[in-house]
């Protein structure tokens, strides 16, 4: 006999599915983001001690989401480095959410485990790294940048034969670390957060493209942690990996390379020239959720050496079954995780190597076509378009720069949305075409809504 709770279920989830579909069918001609949407009646609606129907909820959740979302997903949205969602990937996740694994232990899902180790294979591969490597799937490259930081605090810490789990860090052989001048923050983040400290920081200049200078990078003598990056966030440039790496002694440095969404031009033949020599570092951290469009929250943390990730992550319990080296709660830093590899497998699995690739390459022409358009119009681009990041800057007939105006009002337009940011002292759009539902014709649209909000400011 069906529980009554079972037949519930399945209707709010059909419910939730019609409700979902509305928002899919209109994503790609409403409006992109409403700045002025009204709330008040979502958030109104119920109290701890005022609750309200399931039916009523889901559908104040619908018909606000219209309305209030920001569509990153229809091909217009070129803010931060959100990605969009495939098809697939989103089909998967409605799938694995159903399931509502916790992945923690191989036996608590087996089905995810199984896909999970396949999709972090795979996950290497399609990347170019080193075969050996271990990929462990993560909430953001956050939490990925931050998990490889402590695994190579720890190594080099054990290197000097101080061990940290059992010691700590009062007392241990200091670590300097290097980072590139534009590294991003969630790195720097991560260095306070290992308790490295701020000031061991040694930053390495870098050039007008935001790239590390190989011959400014700094001498270091003893325990050396190397931050560099791939994908600029501003620029969408990287560091020269092979120089530098190439430069450090290896016997006491540690090389992480943050590529949240850059490392993916390693995935790509016509780009690896921009990441050259980046599987030679000793770990690496991605975001799935940016240029491989799965769903948020997904990306993965690389090591080079399966042990160095066990020997940091790995907890011990006596109801944990022992010797099993794909547990994820020995990956990293979470025990109960959802099966975020699950969007990854069918990525991967129904796009392919050439198919991941050809979406890179469809993103980096239109962020190229849109750096076209708008010079050509007499925006100044700020910075060679190399990936699928445009920096731009505007000025009316006067000459005064008008940039952060231009922004504002493209971003109470709707119709598209860009971002801004200060560039080597200059304010700037930033554009990041991740998206891969992006079209020619969407970059078209965009061009022509810039220009013409351009022309009213001037």
């Amino acid at each position: 006999m069906t529980e009554p709770v079972t037949d519930d279920k399945l209707d709010l989830l059909g419910r939730a599915a019609g409700h979902a579909a509305q928002y899919v069918r209109g994503e790609r001609s409403a409006t992109v983001a409403n700045s002025e949407a009204d709330l008040s009646r979502l958030l109104d609606a119920a109290t701890p001690d005022r609750p309200i129907a399931p039916r009523r909820a889901l559908d104040l959740l619908a018909e606000h989401g219209l309305t209030a979302a920001v569509r990153t997903t229809g091909g217009r949205y070129f803010g931060f480095v959100n990605g969009g969602v495939t098809p697939i990937a989103l089909a998967a996740s409605v799938i694995a959410g159903a399931w509502d694994q916790n992945v923690a232990l191989p036996v608590m899902s087996p089905v995810s485990a199984a896909l999970d180790a396949q999709a972090a294979s795979w996950l290497v591969d399609v990347l170019g790294l080193p075969g050996t490597a271990t990929a462990a799937f993560c909430a953001g490259a956050s939490v990925a940048n931050l998990t490889a930081v402590l695994c190579a605090r720890d190594a080099l810490l054990r290197r000097a034969g101080w061990d940290a789990a059992s010691a700590g860090l009062n007392g241990a052989p200091p670590i300097t670390v290097v980072t590139s001048a534009e590294i991003h923050v969630t790195v720097t983040k991560a260095i306070r957060l290992a308790g490295l400290g701020t000031d061991s920081i040694v930053v390495a200049p870098t050039d007008d493209c935001g790239r590390v200078d190989p011959d400014r990078f700094p001498a270091t003598e003893g325990l050396t942690l190397v931050l560099l990056q791939a994908g600029n966030v501003n620029t969408g440039h990287s560091d020269p990996f092979r120089t530098i790496i190439g430069r450090v002694d290896r016997a006491r440095s540690w090389v992480h390379i943050d590529g949240a969404f850059g490392l993916w031009a390693n995935a790509v033949p016509g780009l690896q020239s921009l990441v050259d020599g980046v599987e030679l570092a000793d770990s690496w951290a991605t975001d799935a959720h940016k240029w491989l469009n799965a769903p948020y929250d997904c990306a993965a943390v690389i090591l080079a050496r399966h042990h160095d990730l066990i020997d940091s992550m790995r907890v011990d319990a006596a109801y944990v079954p022992a010797g099993d080296e794909r547990s994820l709660m020995n990956l990293g830093l979470q025990m109960s995780q959802a099966a975020r590899a699950v969007p990854v497998w069918a990525i991967l699995a129904t796009e392919g190597r050439a198919g991941v690739a050809a979406s890179i390459e469809r993103c980096c022409r239109a962020a190229a076509l849109l750096a076209e358009l708008l010079g050509a119009a007499g925006a100044e681009v700020l910075a060679p378009v190399v990936l699928n990041q445009v920096l731009l800057a505007f000025t009316n007939t006067s000459g005064d720069d008008i940039t952060d105006a231009l922004v504002a009002a493209i971003q109470a337009d709707g119709r598209t949305w860009m971002g801004a940011t200060t560039w080597q002292g200059r304010r700037a759009m930033r554009v990041s075409v991740s998206d891969v539902s992006t079209t020619p014709e969407d970059i078209a649209a965009a061009a022509a809504t810039v220009i013409e909000l351009w022309e009213t400011l001037a």
